[in-house]
């Protein structure tokens, strides 16, 4: 058992928070924001960011095992040094801030990233609507890798993501959503969408866990939950993998935002 008061709801919904971190890291990286507001419901806000971190980089590993052949690392290089950036901002903010504000702060961030996820799937909804024809995007995001890529927008966009990127993963560990927005803007397919992120979050991840480890948000209590609940990431990260050319992308990205959203208002109580 670990040193966290834990009651059995809060068990289960830390184990269903595990099964989706390995889910979201082998099939829809969005997923992953749900398991942040699970985690923050069930321990305090700074805990849940401490016990999250290293469930993300088993399933980080899980992922760069699967995928690892896909990355695109040019995208890689251009994003790490902003990225490095907001994760600094982001350890001067966890070090000041009280729970409450941690917990809300998730709370927006998570809501903030909804927000631009709806707000970008009706900017591509418009461009079909004006000239491509119905479907082609989504076709587009799941074909196999060789397709062409948009482009990522430049130094500046790139920044903007990183440094955004860094920050929320710092926070709140709900980078991977910033990062999926870049990808998607960026017409990555599938599978390249999924080995970039796979290598970025693991790198990034492990660059975050000196900082979380000073700033006592990994403990050898956390990490004692974290070995608990490793059976259900690893069955999480299976489903993932055997569904991810079986999914029906709109319907469960409908899912994911209305719960994540949903989530996201209860921390913000």
């Amino acid at each position: 058992m670990t040193g966290f008061e834990l009651s059995a709801a809060d068990l289960v919904v830390l184990a269903v928070g595990a099964v989706l971190v390995g889910f979201a890291k082998t099939a829809i990286g969005g997923v992953a924001a749900i398991s942040v507001a699970l985690f923050a419901t069930a321990l305090p806000a700074r805990e849940s960011s401490g016990a999250l971190l290293p469930m993300l980089i088993v399933g980080d590993v899980l992922a760069v095992s699967a995928y690892r052949r896909h990355a695109d690392w040019s995208v890689l290089w251009r994003l790490f040094p902003s990225v490095a950036v907001g994760i600094l901002i982001g350890v001067v903010f966890v070090a000041r801030v009280d729970d409450t504000v941690m917990r809300r702060t998730i709370g927006a961030l998570l809501l903030a990233v909804v927000t631009v996820h709806v707000w970008q799937r009706g900017r591509r909804r418009r461009r079909a609507a004006e000239g491509e024809p119905a479907g082609q995007a989504e076709r587009a995001e799941r074909a196999e890798p060789g397709g062409q890529r948009v482009g990522t927008g430049g130094p500046l966009l790139a920044f903007g993501y990183g440094l955004l990127a860094g920050f929320t993963t710092m926070v709140a560990n709900a980078g991977g959503s910033v990062m999926a927005l870049y990808l998607l803007a960026a017409g990555f397919p599938m599978l390249r969408f999924l080995g970039t992120g796979a290598w970025f979050f693991l790198i990034v991840n492990v660059f975050k866990v000196p900082f979380s480890a000073g700033l006592g948000l990994i403990t050898v209590d956390s990490l004692s939950l974290n070995a608990m609940l490793l059976p259900a990431l690893a069955v999480g990260a299976l489903v993932g993998r055997a569904s991810v050319n079986h999914l029906n992308q709109k319907r469960f990205e409908r899912l994911v935002l209305g719960f994540t959203a949903a989530s996201a208002l209860n921390l913000l109580r």
